[in-house]
This record gives C-alpha cells, structure tokens and sequence, in this order.
C-alpha cells in the first residue's frame, strides 16, 4: 500500500479521475466499481468531463455499485442507485447491460448478493474499486468486526454509520441495513485506490495507515494490498 498526499479535495479528485479514464483507454473493457457519496462526486463529474473531452471508448466498460441500503427505493435522491445514475450513469450514457447495481428493494438480498458476485467473477474481477472511508473506519457497508473473508453480504449497519447517513437524505430515514461488496471484493480487485478529504478523516486516515491491521478497523486491510493506494488531500493526511 502506498500514500499519496494532495494540496487539496480537487486536486485529488482529479488525479483519481485522469487514473480511470487512462485505465479505460488501455483496456476498453475495463471492470470499474466505485462507492457513492460527497467525497467522489468530484472525481465522478470530473471523469464525465474527460471522457466526454477526450471521446474516450467506454462502450465495453461495466460498471459496478458499490454498496446501497437496503429499502431506499433507487428514486431517493439518498440512494446510492440514486447517485450513479445521476452522476456517471446518465452523463456517460452507460446501457443497462454495463451496470450492475444492488437493488436494495430486493425481497431476497441473498440472491442479490450471488448474482453480484457472479457477474463480478463472469466478467473476470475488479480491476479498479475507488471507495471511500466511514468515520468509524468502515469501506462500503463493510462495518467494524466484518469478517475480510466475506463477497458481497447484507450488512448490519454500525450506529456511526446510521447517524452519519442521515446526511444523504432530505429528511429523517429509517435505515437498519446495507448490501456491499466485501473485502475479499476489495483484496482480489487488481488495484484498489481509498479516498478521503477534510480535517474531519484526519483522525480515522491516521488509524487506517498506522494501526494494526485489525477487522475492528476494516479500512486497515488496504495494507495488506499489493496494488493499494491511500489517496487523500492534506487535510486529511494532517495527523499522518
């Protein structure tokens, strides 16, 4: 795992942006999965603008969703389905045969998370996952004492991640659970970028680099990845 510190949140969304579009260009089929949320709304709209730019080929790329919660219909402007589509999905123009996100309406979630698995595995692997990091150390819904060996799995959601939640939507959610890749998603992935901006992640990017690498901290497994990346601006990178 390296670290890599930026001058700031746009700095670093830009970087992040110009890795998928090269990535893309040299592998037209390429397997891209990213987290939703404010920290890579940047990087999101940024790579619209170079694709867009610089007519790359993205009509072999599939795209898939990290995580969602479970019972948030896709038209919630709280969704993650909800993000994708408005800020890659549209914009891009990606067919329905190129995206693959959880439907967190499901009635049977487990069938949800072996189809996700199976379409990663029938498509060859992840080779790019951007994800962002949870206050309490959490990577997609993957909350503090997950097992790392897990694929994709519903998720019990840890009360920080309840109470930060509420951000996304317009007004108060009831939210019990999530469905997400695993960290055994993360690890096989052939490279892994994490991301995050502001004082606010100071403390939990301390923890993810310099502490043991432990499942009470699920973003500390980014150590162990051989083609890992911290990616943060320097607010974050502040207490390293």
């Amino acid at each position: 795992m390296q670290v890599k510190i930026f001058e700031d949140h746009p700095e670093l969304s830009a970087t992040v942006a110009r890795e998928i579009q090269e990535l893309v260009q040299a592998k037209p089929n390429t397997i891209l999965c990213m987290a939703s949320g404010e920290t890579p709304r940047l990087t999101c709209q940024l790579l619209v603008q170079m694709i867009r730019s610089g007519k790359t080929d993205i009509s072999q790329l599939h795209f898939i969703g990290l995580d969602e919660w479970v019972g948030i219909e896709p038209g919630n402007s709280g969704s993650c389905h909800y993000f994708f589509q408005h800020e890659l999905i549209t914009p891009l123009g990606l067919r329905e045969d190129q995206v693959h996100l959880f439907d967190g309406m499901s009635t049977d979630l487990q069938a949800e998370c072996k189809k996700m698995d199976e379409t990663i595995d029938r498509l060859g692997g992840i080779d790019l996952i951007v994800a962002g990091i949870g206050m309490n150390g959490h990577i997609g819904f993957n909350e503090p004492g997950i097992s790392p060996d897990l694929y994709s799995h519903v998720a019990q959601l840890d009360e920080t991640t309840l109470t930060v939640g509420q951000k996304y939507f317009d007004s108060p959610t009831r939210l019990q659970e999530g469905i997400t890749l695993g960290l055994k998603h993360l690890l096989n992935a052939r490279k892994a970028i994490l991301i995050a901006n502001g004082k606010k992640k100071a403390e939990v990017i301390r923890s993810a680099v310099r502490e043991t690498v432990s499942n009470h901290l699920p973003a500390t497994i980014m150590q162990t990845h051989s083609n890992g990346f911290i990616m943060v601006d320097k607010e974050a990178a502040s207490l390293l």
